[in-house]
């Protein structure tokens, strides 16, 4: 790719546009600046902003093969080498209010050794991370070492969040032990959550893997390194994943043991009790009839003559079902 111009990298909506300074920083993008390659530029947009979608839509600077992807076409995490640059697609943990963090957002990335086009529709924390690093002077000095920050940034998202479905994982297990049923639907979520970071983490890892052993000439050895000391922690942040979903099954056969031992338990009380109540049942439905020689149908005390037997009736029944362990 020839040398180029700053001010083909002019977009008035653009989130970030900036140039790496090589030194851990960043430049502000002018007009007159000649980008050569040494410090590539970055531009982070939102796709769904005109000026940017517009700018995506035209530039020389971008392979047509890239456009759509950049502007949401593609969702899994992938990656593809296109000329003399490459097109990613990572998923990030959603960390943006009213949302879940198992909506992943997506950053879709295109990169060469002179620039680095970055988009998105929501918020990506990672690469507000990466942007704090840059404006603090520690940031990365080029285009590998700033796609390891941000795949780094992102696992690290991505662990903290596998993190906390192990510790909500590990309250079911001690409130389970305590026969405490959690609430209607919430190992629901926890395995959705689990299910759906298992579905991109894992072609997540194998992007990451591939950049690390692809020879690509923006990317040193070091960063190559690092990219797969990030894929091998990923890939152990999926063995916990795999790991979670075994347990969350375990804890919904123990949920459905305690309810159904929780309802035989009622049953069994309940057919206790109507066996106590049972003759006394039975006594004052024959005594109910209007024949006539009912006993005691003329003694003034026969009503609490009969309550009383009904009552030692019911205490006899319930000894017997004591002394047979019943009770």
């Amino acid at each position: 790719m020839d040398a180029i111009q700053g001010k083909a990298l002019q977009v008035s909506d653009a989130i970030i546009a900036c140039q790496l300074d090589g030194k851990g920083g960043l430049l502000p993008l002018d007009d007159k600046d000649v980008v050569q390659g040494e410090r590539p530029c970055w531009l982070h947009l939102n796709y769904t902003h005109q000026e940017s979608a517009n700018w995506l839509a035209t530039t020389p600077l971008l392979p047509d093969a890239v456009r759509d992807a950049l502007s949401g076409d593609s969702m899994r995490p992938r990656v593809s080498r296109l000329g003399d640059g490459t097109m990613i697609t990572l998923r990030s943990i959603n960390f943006n209010s009213e949302s879940r963090p198992d909506q992943l957002v997506a950053i879709r990335v295109f990169i060469n050794d002179k620039l680095i086009v970055s988009t998105r529709r929501r918020k990506v924390f990672a690469i507000d991370e990466v942007l704090t690093d840059l404006q603090n002077g520690n940031g990365p000095t080029d285009g590998g070492s700033w796609l390891v920050d941000v795949c780094d940034t992102l696992t690290d998202h991505t662990s903290e969040f596998i993190e906390d479905l192990h510790d909500k994982i590990i309250e079911l297990e001690d409130a389970l032990l305590d026969q405490q049923v959690p609430p209607r639907g919430q190992l629901a979520l926890i395995r959705k959550q689990l299910i759906v970071l298992r579905r991109y983490m894992a072609p997540q890892r194998d992007v990451y893997a591939r950049l690390a052993s692809e020879r690509l000439p923006w990317m040193s050895d070091d960063d190559r390194r690092r990219m797969q000391e990030v894929a091998d922690r990923l890939g152990r942040g999926l063995d916990d994943l795999d790991a979670s979903v075994a347990r969350t099954a375990v804890l919904a056969d123990e949920i459905a043991t305690v309810m159904a031992d929780a309802m035989n338990r009622r049953t069994y009380t309940m057919s206790l009790l109507a066996m106590v109540f049972l003759p006394a049942t039975f006594l004052t439905g024959l005594f109910g009839v209007n024949l006539g020689g009912i006993p005691g149908g003329e003694n003034r005390y026969g009503f609490s003559i009969f309550c009383i037997l009904l009552v030692g009736l019911a205490l006899g029944v319930t000894w017997w079902l004591h002394r047979r362990r019943w009770l």
